[in-house]
């Protein structure tokens, strides 16, 4: 049976990824480059995805002066494009990795969105994604695209398709929680700020998400870092605990988290399952410069050594 996905990314970058012995403000740094990736984290997702078999689609907006790095990612990846093209530049976030594993983001400006292109977006968006099992929201929102729109259209998403995977942060986060999606991702820092309250033990942050369950949503998974990631739904609540990796870049990890949640939920697994191999995938993510599943018996290896506590 074919599964289909769409991902969605209002908001996405070029990642200039690069590493350094340490950073130091104010003087010059020499820095090595270790890759330059048209992402963003809809497209993470949807690569990841693409590795494991899973036909994908994307859109969202890209910018019409620096498209191609896109538009070649989509043609050599077979990952279909439903990207509207907007004036101007998709913005450059620059992610540096100190040697210590500490990650420095920059995150630059991109193109503003003009009404009428959300307009358009809107419309021609809500016209094709009720075909899909699952759709992906994530990343921020850029420049033109209020909170208030934001929320109206994932509303609308929500009643075309009733699994939505939401992954943000910030305003964008508060915004996209209002259409009560079926699972979010947030961060411990972020879960956090919409609780409005510190959340110390693992106990507080389970908690907050049956807060969360309590408005509608069925999955609750909090990244935790090196911690690994909890998991809380109906059937209960598990940590998992990945394996020491060297570090190389924490780029996309959330976004390999995300993908393998998505995998294990479409082919049906168990959450204990599904969760393990989440966790595995974004444990690879950080031992190589960008996102991606080269070898599945490595994937298969690294799942293996990921910890599965229930928590009660």
């Amino acid at each position: 049976m074919s599964r289909k996905v769409a991902t969605i990314t209002l908001n996405p970058a070029y990642d200039l990824v690069g590493s350094c012995s340490a950073l130091e403000l104010g003087e010059v740094n020499h820095i090595q480059t270790t890759g330059l990736h048209a992402a963003g984290k809809g497209v993470n997702v949807a690569r990841v995805l693409k590795n494991l078999g899973i036909d994908v689609t994307v859109g969202g907006f890209i910018g019409r002066d620096n498209q191609d790095g896109f538009q070649q990612l989509f043609s050599e990846s077979g990952i279909a494009n439903r990207f509207m093209v907007v004036p101007g530049r998709t913005r450059i976030n620059v992610k540096l990795t100190e040697k210590s594993s500490e990650v420095t983001d920059l995150n630059f400006s991109g193109f503003d969105v003009p009404p009428q292109d959300w307009e358009r977006f809107v419309t021609d968006s809500l016209s094709w994604l009720g075909q899909f099992d699952m759709i992906t929201v994530s990343g921020s929102l850029p420049a033109g695209v209020s909170p208030d729109a934001f929320t109206e259209w994932m509303l609308r998403l929500r009643s075309l398709c009733s699994c939505i995977i939401f992954d943000s942060s910030r305003e964008a986060l508060i915004a996209g929680l209002k259409a009560s999606p079926w699972l979010i991702k947030p961060n411990r820092r972020e879960l956090e700020i919409w609780a409005n309250r510190p959340l110390p033990t693992m106990s507080d942050i389970v908690n907050a998400a049956h807060e969360l369950r309590a408005q509608g949503i069925a999955h609750v998974v909090i990244s935790l870092g090196a911690e690994g990631a909890l998991w809380v739904n109906n059937s209960g609540a598990w940590l998992a605990k990945p394996p020491i990796c060297e570090v190389v870049s924490t780029v996309g990890a959330g976004d390999s988290m995300v993908a393998g949640l998505i995998y294990g939920l479409l082919m049906r697994e168990s959450s204990e399952h599904t969760l393990r191999l989440a966790t595995a995938v974004a444990a690879l993510a950080v031992s190589q410069t960008s996102v991606g599943i080269g070898n599945r018996l490595e994937l298969a290896a690294m799942m293996s050594r990921v910890n599965l506590i229930p928590f009660n």
